[in-house]
């Protein structure tokens, strides 16, 4: 397929690595021999996926004379911190239309990619309830723009349309000739599917090329039958834009909802552990038994679960549990000063609760006015 008569940018200046994984193979186990395609590593500020979606999109809205770019996603956006850099690399405002898919979980204070938003540049961030129509939110924004004098393009979230898509139309190409220069033959393609772009792309591209592979999404925040649904519509109109015959048919699109959990940027453990998560819990428990059995090597009991009564479950000693009380224990043995960071979801804030029923603990819990 003839990806060269679209204009991009050339962020993507070198293919991505193939890497082999045979600690991770072998723990499999059954002859599995697992390769990584290292797309962490494209440039970008902290790299990403989105990257080689943006290549396109950029340039698209460059040759629409746009002088402004808006798109959105979740608070801690991945796509809106490389959407923003790549906006600052090509001298372009970036406006940001959050959406806020766990209730106040959005803090313009915190790290991470909010603090990122910031130190870039962002010309303006709105932050939306969870479920608001994001393309409705970010056309209001366009309009107020436009009444401004200025020129707005919209990427969507994910960058994932026909446009973004084609970044991994490429990216399957790229690993085609990867695998080839390697003399290596693989049977399966397993990649992430979320807003749809990354895994519409790449089965685009191994269908489009007539590779015969397989590609299987992982989902992250649809049921099977909306996400599969999704991926068949975007990689076919994806494949009509590039100008070839060839449409994947519904039976080869495969997106597995398993790992989904309560949603999208909502952890499933720590909601567990705090007696809130509200989905089916039967897979939880099962996974964590076996977790827990793996680790010990010994059935354990899988701690109860809070029912109706809102009773939360007893203390689980995860591997982070223990290193944060282990940081308690030193401080408290030695008269010394200890400092635990971690993502949200670690049970940071469990554990130390847990530590401060001994005796001689004191817990204060402290907000940003004290």
């Amino acid at each position: 397929m003839n990806l060269a008569k679209f204009p991009r940018r050339g962020y993507v200046t070198e293919p991505t690595p193939l890497e082999a994984l045979p600690r991770f193979s072998k723990a499999l186990g059954a002859d599995i021999n697992v390769y990584i395609k290292r797309d962490d590593l494209l440039p970008g500020t902290a790299g990403g996926n989105k990257t080689r979606k943006l290549d396109f999109s950029m340039a698209d809205a460059l040759n629409q004379g746009a002088d402004t770019i808006i798109t959105c996603g979740a608070v801690q956006s991945n796509h809106c911190r490389l959407t923003l850099a790549w906006s600052v690399k090509e001298g372009l405002d970036c406006h940001l239309v959050l959406e806020e898919r766990v209730k106040d979980s959005y803090n313009p204070e915190a790290s991470g990619n909010n603090f990122l938003f910031q130190l870039l540049g962002v010309k303006s961030v709105t932050v939306v309830p969870g479920g608001s129509p994001m393309m409705a939110e970010m056309e209001k924004l366009a309009e107020k723009l436009r009444a401004e004098g200025r020129k707005p393009y919209i990427i969507p979230g994910g960058a994932s349309n026909k446009i973004g898509a084609l970044g991994y139309v490429g990216c399957a190409e790229e690993t085609l000739r990867q695998l080839f220069n390697l003399g290596l033959s693989i049977d399966h393609m397993v990649v992430p599917s979320g807003s749809a772009g990354t895994h519409a792309g790449i089965i685009a591209g191994m269908i489009g090329n007539n590779a015969g592979i397989p590609v299987t999404g992982i989902g992250v925040n649809r049921k099977k039958p909306v996400q599969e649904a999704a991926v068949l519509n975007l990689a076919n109109e994806t494949l009509e834009y590039i100008g070839t015959d060839a449409r994947v048919p519904a039976e080869a699109v495969v997106a597995f909802d398993d790992y989904v959990g309560p949603g999208y940027s909502r952890p499933t453990i720590s909601r567990y552990l705090a007696g809130k998560y509200d989905g089916d819990i039967t897979t939880i428990e099962k996974l964590l038994a076996e977790w827990l059995a793996q680790r010990t090597g010994e059935a354990v009991d899988v701690p109860e679960r809070p029912g109706k009564t809102g009773r939360k479950p007893a203390f689980l000693e995860t591997r982070d549990a223990v290193n944060v009380l282990g940081v308690c224990q030193s401080c408290q043995e030695y008269i010394g000063l200890g400092i635990v960071v971690a993502r949200s979801g670690y049970g940071k804030t469990y554990s130390l609760r847990h530590y401060s029923k001994l005796p001689r603990v004191a817990y204060i819990e402290c907000d940003d006015t004290m």
